[in-house]
């Protein structure tokens, strides 16, 4: 393929508006009966990030990696590939491939779940208005689990019926119907490539005639306008009177209401023709409602809910009935304000599942704009979303531009998957994998676990015992060595002087026989590490305890010996020194309380909250409401609560006490 050819295909193509090139060069493709499971499914859209490839035999053409070949779909980003296989439809064909049978569309999901919906229904009492709502729950369970017991019962029936089922027809086992895509076929396009049209653009006439549908195409052809600009404040005004073809889309479900009318001929850009690499849509109109009418983690409309089990009584339940009613009001006055737009429409695309939502939009009610019977009606031939502004245009995107799939000819498989079948070398992991740790390393660590822990409880016999029974040196280093705490203190007599324990220091020293002078990687030693004079002491007294010969005490940067007697006295000291400081000011607090009374903040002082204002007379007394207040200040609203029903009751308990007395007087 050529560049032109290749600038000519990576543009959006729209069926209104297509380039001489290709609109010339359309031809109906000669086997209009396509692989049945690739025409019933929605297929590649070049501008979609979502996109539908073909899937005869469950997984033929799907190429990539962001793909599932169970569906036959694949996707741009790994995300949405995730996604995808938490869906219903993801699930119904594992047990459809479980059951011998062939995976389904999303298209025939769709159909399949609401005509399963209606059997199961009958009437409003199990409808619900969430059927394609992602985050209500949009898929009734009910509905699927139907569907998933009759896929069994076929399947049963299939397996103990095989023989009669092999001398059917293939074409009566498929089920009759047209796909929703009409394929052609193009000189501009590669081998085994076609555009794909909807159907649902055409009339039953017209697809009664498949060989002038191409001529229906060129007729469709419209030149750009220019639209007059409309009102930002009022989406519902309806523009001037112009001379062009439109359609009106419209979803409802779930308490959620969107319509748009959108005109079919192309944007004119501001120098007088249309940009070569979209097409920008005329919006005419647009209005969306979102109401609270379902039973939120239950699902299911109020209104189905009242006629299953009776009318409900709570709160949200008015409240649902009263959003229902008002949903119902507000989508039939913005119908009947665009009346003039949708008698004018070429075609209605309307979503509308379930009966509730069906009564809303087609009635009968008087003035009713919709009618059930009306010949340009069309369904969504695709899954669809939330109801929302942007999800219509969505939509219109989807419908209105020309899809783009290879579709190889029966036998013959993708190279892909000719690729696929051939063994494949494993990817080195890129990712770093720990090294393993041998068994030396990993007692080494166990060990470092448990010394660590009885350091920090300042367990002198514990560490001194379990450093005897297992044969550790009083030095032993921490591993792994490279961690930041094992870094600053790599021995036991390190980490007991980082945390200021005298008694461990005088321990390890004196009784262990730790080495003082080894360094950590900082370069310094255990003394350099102890945070107080208590702690300090401790290496003095050993140094005095263990003689200068014992170790190089220099190197250590311990300080002179002291003696323990004069440590201890010199500790005894500076304890007295602190009670009797402690004492001095109790002493000065009490004179100034007998003389001043207590502190008390300002608003206290004048009888505020605070302070009560009874103490030694210090301000006015408290009212009851303020007392009240002040109990209940710092309480929690439980709390608060509580102490307000413990009110009461002694209130109460006090009128009936008194009430008694008064009868026992009289």
């Amino acid at each position: 393929m050529d560049k032109l050819q290749d600038a000519l295909l990576r543009r959006p193509l729209y069926l209104y508006d297509l380039p001489a090139e290709i609109l010339n060069s359309l031809s109906l493709k000669p086997d209009a009966g396509i692989p049945a499971v690739a025409d019933d499914d929605a297929s590649t859209d070049t501008s979609a990030s979502r996109r539908h490839v073909p899937n005869p035999a469950g997984a033929d053409n799907v190429l990539g990696s962001q793909s599932c070949s169970l569906c036959g779909m694949s996707f741009a980003t790994v995300q949405e590939q995730r996604d995808h296989l938490k869906t219903d439809l993801h699930y119904y064909n594992l047990k459809q491939k479980m059951n011998g049978l062939r995976p389904v569309s999303e298209a025939e999901f769709e159909q399949l779940v609401e005509e399963k919906e209606m059997s199961i229904s009958g009437s409003d009492t199990t409808e619900t208005d969430e059927d394609e709502d992602d985050d209500d729950a949009s898929r009734k369970e009910s509905a699927l689990s139907a569907l998933l017991k009759k896929q069994a019962s076929l399947a049963d029936r299939r397996n103990a019926d095989d023989g009669d089922q092999d001398d059917e027809p293939k074409a009566k086992r498929k089920g009759s119907g047209k796909p929703p895509l009409a394929w052609f076929s193009s000189p501009q396009l590669p081998d085994n490539t076609y555009f794909g049209v909807y159907r649902a653009l055409f009339t039953p006439q017209e697809l009664e005639n498949e060989e002038g549908l191409v001529d229906r195409i060129r007729q469709r052809q419209l030149p750009p306008i220019a639209m007059p600009k409309t009102p930002k404040d009022d989406s519902t005004a309806v523009p001037p009177a112009y001379n062009s073809r439109h359609v009106f889309l419209c979803m409802i479900g779930g308490g959620h209401f969107a319509a748009m009318v959108v005109c079919l001929a192309p944007k004119k850009s501001k120098h007088g023709s249309v940009g070569p690499m979209n097409r920008e849509a005329v919006v005419l109109a647009h209005k969306t409602f979102h109401r609270y009418t379902t039973r939120r983690k239950q699902g299911g409309a109020q209104s189905a809910n009242d006629n299953a089990k009776g009318p409900a009584h709570s709160a949200g339940a008015w409240i649902r009935r009263y959003n229902e009613q008002a949903l119902v009001d507000d989508v039939r006055g913005l119908l009947k304000d665009w009346k003039s737009l949708i008698d004018t429409s070429d075609l209605l695309f309307i979503r509308a599942t379930g009966n509730t939502n069906r009564r809303t939009l087609f009635g009968p009610y008087e003035g009713q704009v919709l009618r059930p019977n009306d010949p340009r009606i069309r369904g969504f031939p695709f899954s669809t979303r939330r109801a929302t502004q942007n999800e219509l245009m969505r939509a219109f995107i989807e419908l209105t531009r020309l899809k783009v799939k290879e579709i190889l000819p029966e036998g013959t498989t993708a190279p892909a998957d000719e690729a696929a079948k051939q063994p494949t070398k494993p990817k080195p992991d890129t990712k770093p994998s720990a090294p393993k740790l041998t068994e030396e390393q990993e007692t080494a660590i166990f060990h470092t676990n448990q010394l660590q822990a009885l350091i920090r409880r300042s367990k002198l016999p514990a560490l001194l015992s379990y450093l005897t029974t297992n044969n550790l040196p009083p030095d032993f280093l921490f591993q792994p060595a490279g961690s930041q705490q094992n870094h600053h203190a790599p021995t036991p007599l390190h980490l007991a002087a980082s945390q200021n324990s005298a008694a461990l220091v005088a321990g390890l020293l004196t009784r262990a026989r730790a080495d003082p002078t080894i360094l950590n990687r900082e370069g310094r030693t255990p003394f350099e590490l102890a945070g107080d004079r208590a702690t300090r002491d401790a290496f003095r007294v050993a140094r005095s305890e263990l003689g200068e010969k014992a170790w190089d005490w220099e190197k250590a940067r311990v300080p002179a010996a002291l003696a323990k007697e004069e440590a201890e006295r010199r500790a005894e000291r500076e304890r007295e020194g602190q009670r009797k400081e402690e004492e001095e000011r109790r002493r000065k607090e009490e004179e100034r309380l007998r003389s001043e009374g207590p502190k008390v903040p300002d608003g206290a002082a004048r009888g505020g909250k605070k302070g009560g204002g009874s103490l030694l007379g210090g301000g006015a007394p408290m009212t009851a409401e303020e007392r009240r207040q002040e109990e209940a200040r710092g309480l929690t609203p439980e709390q608060r609560m509580r102490l307000e029903r413990e009110r009461r009751a002694r209130a109460a308990e006090e009128r009936i006490k008194r009430m008694q007395q008064q009868q026992g007087g009289g």
